[in-house]
């Protein structure tokens, strides 16, 4: 039964949307007639093959052949489904989310997340309170005490500790009626490996809890209080806890990030409580993990630009040049914090105090003067060898400002005086890096890569994919259309399920263009329905185009209507059945006397 409330919020969404505007927030279009051309986002290109068509609300790339709607678009671009790209947008457009009617299965999962994230909640005010009102959270309170924590942010972060013994939690939490199972379920703890039983797998640690974008405890970090490993320790991948995806003090971070514009990266959570204790407040951490694409997009969502502040050291410096190559082309100017003295930010808070690290972000590097230094440091520019190295290392941040001429141009300069060549030299490497002439898209590191595929083409599909096009801007040729070639004739399946699609709603009396219709075909469909409608024939030759291609896939079907007659009769006459082959023959007669007409 279909959900009238969710039909109409998507067409909501879908009418208030717009497909242009959405697309040339993350793609540089250039109008072309009543078409918008660029270089697609979803595989790296030089020459535009990246189509939007704004009046019919569709866009097509002739590469990779991705195409579809505004969801679409936006589906692929930000990773998502459908139907949260659907979501995405209504919050934009500051449009409600209607309540629907959930399966069975989405009740059982919804019903598990909130068992493991009440359990979570539980948790972190059992590891707070044996901190903060226990004799058992001694060591732990002597720890960041150490670390120069205040209680202020003790509560703020809702700091615990989780006591030595192997039991502690797991069995407080049973006699409360937590099951085994949910325990195991939220990675609190481990099984046994006798019997039936389970142990804390967090102990002896300081513990720091984990929530998502909205504050909701996820999970947990504890780190040992000593030299011994591992030295920290995540809650494992659960149902609610997946590290690519999280950065640790968003859900604080999220107003001050939206305030000064830019987010501070550290890359732990001690880290990131430091610079919060200093009060600098717009602050995360990825997970122990490198900055992935997901952090990125999560990011985009708050921020307008990236201040990466890493370890000084040569692992830090390795990670900070591999993050870059992830924001890299997501349109956010990016800068780095460089911490001297080979600390990280915790460390250099404790030594040189919060103004000395307000200093720090203050002097900022830009990203293109980063990894200028950087590549200095690491390549001999004193070899010709070196200078190619540097040059080539450089080209890639280059291109990413080709379309500031001004920054470029001081760029060009300042790498050509360093290196000690010529500047022509460094245009002319720029130009070999990036040919044709036309301009290339910055391209997005965080966005799924397509392959270009090169789909075979032959008359028959091209004339399908007329008959689709003419159908599809005038709905009542459809029922001409099948008067000459059933459904059964369509040779190419996709371009068949498209029609069968459209006869269906026909039959059922709507629209076959009425918003959804991506998630009524498969992708191949969609984006072929997307080819037909971006793909140009002009006014005037309309009908007689779509009178050829009728023609042409007509041939087609009463062809293999007559070879399938012929081998029929052929296989009754082998079987002695003369009357049966004698019927198919007229039948292939018949055949071929239309095909002369």
């Amino acid at each position: 039964m279909r959900d009238t409330r969710m039909d109409e919020f998507v067409d909501q969404v879908r009418s208030r949307s717009d497909l242009l505007q959405v697309v040339q927030s993350y793609v540089p279009l250039k109008r072309k007639g009543s078409r918008y051309w660029g270089c697609c986002p979803f595989h790296h290109e030089k020459t535009p093959s990246f189509s939007v068509v704004p009046d019919k609300g569709f866009f097509y790339c002739f590469g990779c052949h991705a195409g579809g709607d505004v969801f679409k678009f936006l589906s692929l671009i930000e990773n998502v489904t459908y139907f949260e790209a659907i979501k995405m947008q209504a919050e934009k457009l500051g449009v409600p989310v209607p309540a629907r009617q959930r399966t069975q299965k989405e009740i059982e999962e919804d019903r598990e997340i909130a068992d493991l994230r009440k359990v979570n909640t539980m948790a972190r005010d059992f590891y707070h309170n044996c901190l903060t009102m226990t004799r058992l959270g001694t060591p732990g309170k002597t720890y960041f005490a150490g670390r120069g924590i205040t209680d202020a942010t003790i509560d703020e972060f809702q700091l615990g500790f989780a006591p030595a013994a192997w039991d502690k939690l797991s069995d407080a939490f049973q006699k409360r009626g937590v099951t085994k199972e949910l325990l195991l379920k939220s990675g609190l703890v481990l099984a046994g490996k006798q019997g039936n039983s389970v142990y804390d797998r967090f102990r002896n640690r300081v513990i720091i809890p984990i929530a998502d974008e909205r504050g909701r405890v996820v999970g947990f970090g504890g780190r040992v209080l000593d030299d011994s490993t591992p030295k920290y320790l995540n809650t494992p991948e659960t149902i609610l806890f997946n590290k690519r995806k999280l950065l640790f003090g968003l859900d604080r971070a999220r107003q001050a990030i939206q305030q000064s514009g830019y987010a501070i990266v550290v890359e732990g959570y001690m880290d990131a409580i430091s610079v919060f204790d200093a009060g600098i407040h717009n602050v995360v951490a990825s997970l122990g993990t490198a900055f992935t694409p997901d952090h990125a997009r999560l990011l985009r969502r708050y921020a307008k630009g990236i201040y990466f502040c890493y370890d000084s050291d040569e692992a830090g410096q390795n990670a900070t040049i591999r993050a870059l190559s992830i924001v890299n082309g997501t349109e956010l100017p990016v800068h780095v914090i460089v911490v001297p003295d080979g600390k990280d930010p915790d460390e250099y808070i404790r030594k040189h105090g919060a103004d000395a690290f307000r200093a720090l972000v203050k002097q900022a590097q830009p990203l293109l003067d980063y990894r200028l230094q950087y590549v200095l440091r690491h390549v001999a520019v004193d070899t010709l060898a070196g200078k190619r190295q540097a040059m080539q290392d450089m080209m890639p941040v280059l291109a990413s400002v080709r379309g500031n001429t001004a920054v470029l141009s001081e760029y060009k300069k300042k790498l050509a005086k360093l290196l000690y060549v010529d500047e022509e030299i460094v245009t002319e490497t720029l130009r070999h890096y990036h040919e044709p002439s036309e301009p290339v898209m910055r391209q997005r590191q965080d966005v799924p890569q397509r392959h270009i595929l090169k789909k075979e083409e032959n008359a028959q599909t091209r004339a399908g994919r007329t008959i689709i096009q003419t159908v599809w801007q005038n709905p009542e040729m459809l029922a001409h259309a099948l008067a000459s070639v059933p459904l059964q004739g369509i040779g190419d399946p996709v371009q068949r399920e498209i029609l069968t699609y459209f006869a269906q709603c026909q039959k059922e009396g709507r629209s076959f263009r009425e918003g959804g219709i991506e998630t009524k075909l498969s992708e191949e469909a969609s984006a072929e329905l997307s080819r037909a409608i971006a793909e140009s024939i002009d006014d005037q030759d309309q009908t007689r185009v779509y009178m050829d291609s009728l023609a042409i896939l007509e041939k087609a079907y009463l062809n293999a209507r007559y070879i399938y007659h012929s081998s029929k009769a052929a296989s009754l006459l082998e079987a002695g059945d003369v009357e049966g082959a004698r019927k198919e023959l007229d039948l292939a007669n018949k055949i071929n006397e239309a095909k002369r007409v």
